[in-house]
C-alpha cells in the first residue's frame, strides 16, 4: 500500500510539474513575438506526452489557448485552430511510452505541419482573401510557407525547452522521474 501512495504522489508531482510548465509556456502566447512563433504547437504535444489523465491532456492546453485568446483576440478560425492543437495533444500521446531526441524531432516535425495544412486550408475554405478554387488554395498555401517556418522554428524551440527542462526537474529531482509503474 505504500508502495502504491508513492506512485500516486509521484503521478500528482509529475501531473503538478506538467501543468506548471504548460501555464508558464502559455503566458508567453501573450508576449511579443513573431508570427506564429509560440510554445503552443510544443505545448500541446508536451501535454500529450506527459500528463497521464488524456481529459486533462486535451483539456488543459485548450484552455490555456482560450484564456491567451480572450486578451489576444477572437477569430472565426479559433474552431479550426483549437482543433488542429488537439491534434497535436493526440501526437504527443505517441511519445509517452519513448522520449527520445528523434521521435520528439519527428512529431515536433508532424505538429507543425498539420497545423500548417489545417489552418491554411481552413483560411481559403472559410473565403479569407483568397478564392475558393485550387489556384486559390495554392496561393494560400504559397503564402502561408513564412508563417511555416515561424510555426516550426517556435514549435522546435519550445519543444527543447519544455521536454528538456522537465529532463533536468528529473535529473535534479528523482522524485519527479516517471516511474516502472506508469510505463507500463
Amino acid at each position: 500500500m505504500n508502495a502504491q501512495m508513492s506512485e500516486k504522489e509521484n503521478l500528482f508531482y509529475r501531473t503538478l510539474l506538467a501543468l506548471a510548465i504548460i501555464a508558464l509556456a502559455a503566458a508567453l502566447r501573450i508576449a511579443p513575438h513573431p508570427w506564429n512563433f509560440t510554445p503552443f504547437g510544443a505545448m500541446a504535444l508536451f501535454s500529450g506526452a506527459i500528463i497521464r489523465d488524456r481529459r486533462l491532456a486535451f483539456f488543459f492546453p485548450i484552455l490555456a489557448l482560450f484564456v491567451g485568446d480572450i486578451f489576444i483576440g477572437l477569430h472565426r478560425l479559433l474552431p479550426v485552430v483549437y482543433a488542429s492543437f488537439l491534434v497535436s495533444v493526440a501526437i504527443g500521446f505517441w511519445l509517452r511510452r519513448r522520449r527520445s531526441l528523434g521521435r520528439i524531432t519527428r512529431a515536433t516535425l508532424l505538429g507543425a505541419i498539420q497545423f500548417f495544412l489545417v489552418t491554411n486550408f481552413a483560411v481559403w475554405a472559410f473565403g479569407l482573401s483568397y478564392p475558393r478554387n485550387s489556384a486559390g488554395l495554392l496561393a494560400c498555401y504559397v503564402a502561408g510557407i513564412p508563417f511555416f517556418w515561424n510555426t516550426l522554428a517556435g514549435d522546435a524551440v519550445y519543444a527543447t525547452l519544455l521536454f528538456g527542462g522537465l529532463a533536468l526537474a528529473e535529473r535534479f529531482f528523482p522524485a519527479l522521474r516517471e516511474s516502472s509503474f506508469e510505463k507500463a
